[in-house]
């Protein structure tokens, strides 16, 4: 799929989703992006988006709830005018000791991660069948799209990405003869996380092969290609430096 002219919906506009905004904007792209609470973060991606000269929408939206979702499609294509493209990048990550972890904890999780990915998609591809095709990408997670839970503390998580990668083989197949094209992006080792000291970051280094982080940079070339793929669907695409070899 060429990106000129068409129109994605970015659901988490900060980080890594404030780069993929801009990296879909850059290829031709008018770009809506959802947010939690972070509005300021949203609005600067959506700056840089119309500093490149495309329209942007932001949008607060639970994405738990059917019908927070379905006005957040409503919307972005009233501002857009189209939507070919949906980029599901909102997560819950939180680490939680299982003797601690609550059914709310649970509960929030999947209703992010995996409901919202399907609450999403399905308002979407109403949408793209009328435009004759389209794209969706959901988050899994390295470690998820191995079938093998590397980390202590994050058993929601885990399930739910999991179940990201059940999805996207799922709705390819369902969606196929409509051509919308459905991936699942399984980051590894992208950015260290705020709170883990020196001596884990360096030690996930020496474990990932190629011997870095990887950067917003990397999720971005990812996720536009397999938008721009016409042949690929129903895949996993780990970006993760090799972690998953050792």
């Amino acid at each position: 799929m060429q990106l000129v002219g068409r129109a994605a919906l970015v659901t988490g506009g900060k980080r890594i989703g404030a780069a993929v905004a801009e990296a879909l904007a850059e290829g031709g792209a008018d770009v809506a992006l959802s947010f939690n609470r972070s509005r300021d973060e949203a609005e600067r991606a959506a700056e840089a988006v119309r500093a490149r000269g495309r329209k942007a929408f932001i949008a607060p939206a639970d994405l738990s709830d059917p019908s927070a979702c379905d006005q957040l499609v409503r919307d972005a294509v009233a501002a857009l005018g189209r939507l070919d493209v949906l980029v599901h990048m909102a997560s819950v990550y939180v680490k939680t000791p299982f003797d601690e972890l609550t059914v709310e904890d649970w509960d929030r999780a999947l209703a992010v991660d995996l409901r919202g990915a399907f609450l999403c998609a399905r308002a979407a591809v109403p949408e793209m069948r009328a435009q004759g095709g389209g794209r969706i990408v959901v988050f899994s997670d390295w470690t998820a799209r191995g079938g093998r839970p590397t980390y202590k503390g994050y058993l929601p998580y885990y399930v739910a990405k999991a179940g990201a990668s059940a999805l996207a083989e799922a709705l390819a197949l369902e969606l196929a003869p409509d051509g919308i094209l459905v991936n699942a992006i399984a980051p590894g080792p992208i950015h260290a996380p705020a709170d883990l000291d020196d001596a884990s970051a360096d030690a996930v280094v020496l474990a990932t092969p190629l011997g870095r982080w990887g950067g917003d940079e990397e999720i971005v070339k990812a996720v536009c290609a397999v938008v721009e793929s016409d042949f690929m669907t129903g895949e996993t695409i780990r970006v993760d430096g090799g972690r998953h070899l050792r």
